[in-house]
């Protein structure tokens, strides 16, 4: 069967000490050999955060022939840290995407080639530093006309988690160097 998780504020999952505290719904044989597909896996939060090696994972367990279900989440903010590529593989389905947005996780890591093959997943990597100034305009005005009516009115905004002068800019490197924020760091004139 599947799994729902519904969260006012927040879902964290932390792991540690060489064990990830994992998130999973799995398909179990009741009659040996079962057979069906894993169950669904959905989060509902505001925000999700996966630390230290957490996972979010649906599978088909034991001898279960089937495919694993489909794990859903339903989050305006993920925050990811720690070195999980391998992880993020093991938890995306057959033929599904990663978009690597963000390293706030950290720069490098282990990356299994062979599972990411076997996975047939789709590895995206983006960044704005290697654009140039007419691709990211012309990213800005795809974002404007999905995006800039509810940016106007105020029904999407980023979250702010601090402001510091700009001559606090020391303070404020500090404080993301500790990957403890969460939203944005602002630097104000």
């Amino acid at each position: 069967g599947g799994l729902t998780v519904k969260a006012s504020e927040g879902v964290t999952i932390v792991g540690g000490n060489g064990a990830a505290s994992i998130l999973s719904t799995q398909s179990q044989p009741s009659v040996d050999p079962a057979i069906g597909p894993g169950g669904d896996l959905t989060v509902r939060t505001p925000t999700l955060r996966l630390r230290n090696g957490g996972q979010i994972t649906a599978s088909a367990g034991g001898d279960v022939d089937g495919p694993a279900g489909d794990v859903r989440i339903e989050a305006e903010t993920v925050e990811v840290s720690g070195t999980i590529a391998n992880q993020n593989l093991r938890a995306t389905r057959i033929c599904g995407r990663i978009v690597n947005v963000g390293r706030l996780g950290g720069f490098t890591g282990e990356f299994d080639f062979d599972l990411h093959a076997a996975r047939r997943i789709a590895y995206i990597g983006v960044t704005f530093r290697t654009r140039t100034i007419d691709e990211v305009r012309k990213i800005f005005r795809r974002m404007a006309a999905d995006l800039g009516e509810a940016m106007r009115d105020g029904t999407l905004s980023l979250p702010i988690d601090r402001s510091f002068p700009l001559d606090d800019a020391g303070a404020a490197l500090t404080h993301m160097k500790a990957n403890a924020h969460f939203g944005k760091i602002v630097l104000t004139v």
